[in-house]
């Protein structure tokens, strides 16, 4: 009998087949996603230096303060914005972007949205 392996082992999976051809350098750092049941947090990070250098998460209260629920579509526009500017503030402006082993649709593709939109390039 075959067995269905669970959603998140599956996603691990590709998450580290993507972070193979991925990699955040000084001059254009990797935008890395995660989205758990509850909250959505994303990390700008440095991999050369093995440093993050900005991050947001719906659990920020600039963040948790625009949006009723945390984990719908509307709070992951409010976290690419806020992304974006925080990046834009540290003189971030292009970007690799990881999308964790997430499909790109819905929560994902709505924060890439917004962040592009702010001014991140990517």
């Amino acid at each position: 009998m075959i067995q269905k392996k669970s959603r998140a082992e599956v996603r691990a999976k590709k998450h580290r087949r993507i972070r193979h051809t991925l990699a955040g350098t000084s001059e254009r750092p990797r935008l890395s996603v995660f989205r758990s049941n509850n909250h959505m947090y994303c990390q700008i990070i440095d991999d050369d230096a093995a440093t993050t250098l900005v991050a947001a998460s719906t659990m920020d209260s600039d963040v948790k303060a625009q949006v009723k629920k945390t984990n719908n579509t509307e709070a992951a526009e409010k976290l690419g914005a806020a992304i974006a500017k925080k990046a834009l503030d540290k003189g971030i402006k292009t970007v690799v972007f990881d999308r964790g082993g997430f499909i790109y649709e819905g929560k994902i593709k709505a924060l890439a949205d917004a962040a592009r939109e702010a001014g991140l390039e990517f």
